[in-house]
């Protein structure tokens, strides 16, 4: 199947997997644990029907939003997600222009392949970097800095990773980073040759750009949860955070928030927005899925933050019923990182343009022509 045959994210997903070395897969496609909250974030949609209006004149549809400080045209922004170059040459660059083409934010990750300057100098669109706190304080607060000199628009600090999840597929296969040939995976990788090949002959090598020049983390050969105990703080609290905030000065998010208490104890540490997100059920397996935790938190907080809500988008649909619920916008990263897998800069292209008609089509067909007139009436929750 050919990037042109595909008319979903599914379908990206399946040619990523016929591509990728299967521990590369894993890694990309895998949860913790039992990959519970993993399947929910998406299954969890199901419950809550859309309730459309009709006889209404939809000629003109307006996709626009305006969140985290800019205009997007789309309701609807590519998350942070690390180490793009394990899924096409392409990395990070190819996805942050694709993003700015559609014309929606582009969120560049603290583990990225691609230095925030790198991106600051080739995107004039739409960005945001994230943050995760580290043990080394300087480096993670350097990073506010560096994203203000590269005219980032908006920073988010990552909350609910301060160790990393239990993710077993990665141990089953022995993924380390970089990833390296060893007697039980040489076969693996040698069956993926169109992408083994060009990966262990780049010349540039597996480089994090942002963290290369203090930490050499990634020579040791070490698992996702080594790596996050090596270089994560254990210890940040709600103070540190507001630490971050008053640096940056602007529009500012936390990711990972899930319940009303950290939710209202953003709003006092400084944060505009929050993003609710269980990391794409990779951290903690059992949480709630975040379509299932919009509303009471909107509820809680009102208008004093904006609400982005992230984990398990696969459809125009999923995204129509979080706006529903209460939220700004919707991000996501897996939808992209598949299209970048099957595709490169142009895969990415692809999804967020089907996705665009997406939003288009059933927003018509809910009788509405602009976000801000979708709201709880259009949702029924059957359980």
């Amino acid at each position: 199947m050919s990037i042109d045959k595909c008319y979903n994210v599914e379908d990206f997903r399946k040619i990523a997997k016929r591509k990728l070395p299967s521990p590369i897969y894993g890694y990309m496609a895998g949860g913790a644990d039992d990959e519970v909250t993993l399947r929910q974030n998406t299954t969890a949609f199901d419950t809550n029907q859309l309730v459309p209006n009709t006889l209404i004149d939809v000629s003109q549809i307006d996709t626009s939003v305006r969140v985290l400080g800019t205009d997007m045209k789309l309701p609807f922004y590519c998350s942070p997600s690390g180490a793009s170059r394990l899924w096409h040459p392409d990395k990070e660059l190819g996805v942050s222009a694709a993003a700015a083409n559609a014309g929606i934010i582009y969120s560049l990750a603290t583990f990225s392949t691609t230095s925030i300057e790198e991106i600051g100098a080739a995107n004039n669109g739409p960005k945001m970097f994230q943050i995760y706190v580290f043990k080394d304080r300087e480096l993670s607060m350097e990073f506010v800095h560096r994203a203000k000199e590269a005219k980032f628009d908006s920073i988010c600090i990552t909350v609910d990773s301060s160790i990393s999840g239990n993710r077993e597929r990665d141990l089953y296969t022995g993924l380390s980073f970089p990833p390296k040939l060893t007697p039980s995976s040489f076969f693996k990788f040698a069956a993926k040759p169109a992408w083994s090949i060009p990966f262990m002959t780049d010349k540039r090598g597996f480089e994090m750009s942002n963290i290369a020049h203090k930490i050499d983390a990634f020579g040791g050969g070490m698992n996702t949860f080594e790596l996050a105990h090596s270089l994560f703080d254990v210890s940040v609290t709600w103070k540190d955070i507001a630490g971050f905030a008053a640096a940056w000065d602007g529009p500012f998010a936390l990711k990972g928030i899930q319940s009303v208490g950290d939710a209202r104890k953003a709003i006092d540490v400084g944060a505009t927005a929050i993003i609710v997100s269980n990391h794409g059920g990779r951290q903690l397996d059992g949480m709630a899925a975040p379509i299932d935790r919009i509303a009471t938190i909107r509820d809680a907080v009102g208008d004093k933050l904006e609400i982005i809500a992230d984990s398990g988008f696969r459809r125009g649909t999923h995204m129509l019923k979080a706006i529903a619920m209460g939220a700004d916008a919707c991000s996501f990263a897996r939808p992209y990182i598949y299209a970048l897998a099957a595709g490169g800069q142009a895969g990415v292209a692809r999804m967020l343009n089907l996705l665009r008609e997406e939003v288009e089509r059933d927003m018509a067909l809910l009788g509405v022509t602009s976000i801000d007139q979708i709201s709880e009436k259009h949702i029924f929750r059957s359980s």
